[in-house]
């Protein structure tokens, strides 16, 4: 695997290779690598699990990390992306993680030499999500095929439930979406449901952050009304199955994606999700970057 940009890139085969790699080394079954590697974190999205979690994971295979800060940086004087990342390969740089507010700005990075591991583009892929999202339920339920799993929330602007849909369709899960009709996408073939009519049969319910910063102007949304039609309330979690999981990728705004006191519930893996991150992302950067350990 050269680059990893969207779940596309990977076969079954890869993804349960990355899962079960990332599970070992959970388990404390790891080595730094071989060689010294040097990778710059380029986030021009603010972030706080995805770029604390890749630098954590860059720490554990004794990775460099070159700091990167936009405000600080030529971008502020102009300087276009490709020139940034041809920068950064010009004085040594072995890999770039980015984080960019543009969809598929990997269509414009032809001229690299070096791997790309996309951090989230835009309202497109966010496969390292994905693949911790993927690693929390194989974990759980240690299979995908025959799993009932609903996305509920803000799909038209949701990387996490384009990749999520893309992968758990590859690996036999059955998958339905649940939104309001204005943040419906209907490029992704996938069944609308009411959330509470799924709620007592599904295995993983995926709640997805409302994404306020890509949504413009807002006079219809209310939290109170979207929290009763759309998130995880109380008497929703009264009714899931006692194997269920919740999911998220956080940030979570409480009380609108999930009810606050259940972000730590039982059936809640929100924090394991985060846990899980630091091991997906040593398990990519290991197969990008290292050899087989």
């Amino acid at each position: 695997m050269n680059s990893l940009l969207s779940m596309n890139d990977l076969s079954k085969d890869d993804i349960m290779r990355l899962i079960r790699r990332a599970l070992e080394m959970k388990a404390g079954n790891y080595r730094p690598l071989p060689e010294r590697k040097y990778v710059a974190n380029l986030f021009f999205e603010p972030s706080t699990r995805t770029k604390a979690s890749f630098e954590m994971a860059e720490k554990h295979l004794g990775i460099t990390s070159l700091p990167f800060d936009v405000d600080h940086s030529s971008v502020t004087k102009g300087e276009s992306l490709y020139d940034t990342c041809r920068t950064m390969e010009a004085i040594g740089c072995d890999a770039l993680v980015i984080r960019h507010g543009v969809t598929a700005y990997y269509d414009e990075m032809e001229g690299l030499g070096i791997p790309i591991i996309n951090g989230g583009d835009g309202s497109g892929s966010h496969p390292t999500q994905s693949l911790l999202d993927l690693m929390t339920i194989y974990d759980r339920f240690g299979r995908f095929e025959g799993l009932k799993v609903v996305i509920a929330g803000d799909i038209s602007h949701s990387r996490v439930a384009r990749s999520n849909q893309q992968a758990l369709a590859k690996l036999g899960a059955e998958v339905r979406f649940s939104a309001p009709e204005a943040w419906q996408d209907e490029s992704i073939e996938v069944p609308y449901v009411d959330l509470d009519d799924v709620v007592g049969d599904a295995d993983v319910i995926m709640l997805l952050r409302v994404q306020h910063e890509r949504h413009g102007d807002e006079k219809d949304f209310t939290k109170t009304a979207y929290h009763n039609g759309y998130g995880m309330t109380l008497k929703r979690y009264q009714r899931m199955k006692d194997t269920a999981i919740i999911m998220h990728p956080a940030p979570v705004n409480r009380d609108v994606e999930i009810d606050g006191r259940l972000i730590e519930a039982p059936r809640s893996v929100i924090f394991e999700q985060m846990n899980n991150g630091v091991f997906m992302r040593m398990s990519v950067l290991q197969e990008i970057l290292g050899s087989e350990q």
